[in-house]
This record gives C-alpha cells, sequence and structure tokens, in this order.
C-alpha cells in the first residue's frame, strides 16, 4: 500500500512540475526566432506545437526572418500573437 501511495505521490509531483513549467518559462528572456527550437517557440504566448513547426519550416524554407514582424508571414500566427510576444521576440542570425 505505500509504494501505491508513493508512485501516486510521485506521478502527481512530476505532472504538477510539468504543467508549470511553461509558466516558469513564460516570464522568460527572449526568444531568437532564427534559431528557437520547436520546444523553445512554445514558449511564447499563443504558440502551440503547430505554429512552432509552422514557424521551423517557414523558416527553412525561407531562410531567417529579418524583423519580429516577419512572424506574421506564418500561417496562422496573427498580429494578436505578435503583439503579446513582440518584447521576448528577437531576430538574429545563426552563429
Amino acid at each position: 500500500m505505500k509504494k501505491r501511495a508513493m508512485t501516486v505521490i510521485t506521478l502527481v509531483t512530476a505532472l504538477m512540475l510539468m504543467c508549470a513549467a511553461p509558466l516558469w518559462a513564460e516570464g522568460g528572456g527572449k526568444v531568437n526566432i532564427n534559431t528557437a527550437t520547436v520546444e523553445q517557440l512554445m514558449t511564447l504566448d499563443g504558440v502551440g506545437r503547430g505554429y512552432a513547426d509552422r514557424i521551423v519550416e517557414h523558416r527553412e524554407q525561407n531562410g531567417p526572418f529579418k524583423t519580429p514582424d516577419d512572424i506574421l508571414q506564418v500561417k496562422g500566427i496573427g498580429q494578436k500573437t505578435l503583439d503579446a510576444n513582440k518584447d521576448r521576440i528577437v531576430v538574429k542570425d545563426k552563429k
């Protein structure tokens, strides 16, 4: 019985930490949309896996973004998403 209780407690704790991770990242630093991984892009407000995949696909097909506003060229990313992340999105060359 104790083993089962410890397993449940461990699983609940792990689940809580996984749910809290985006909140910790949300207040995080800048995201270079030219080099960020899908997971890093997903820390942006309103950007889930689908949009993050599209951002990566867009930059692979069209080359690096030149300005943060260029993210609007990605299907599904609108002005609202850009405005919510304007202070976090940066554009730097790959080095």
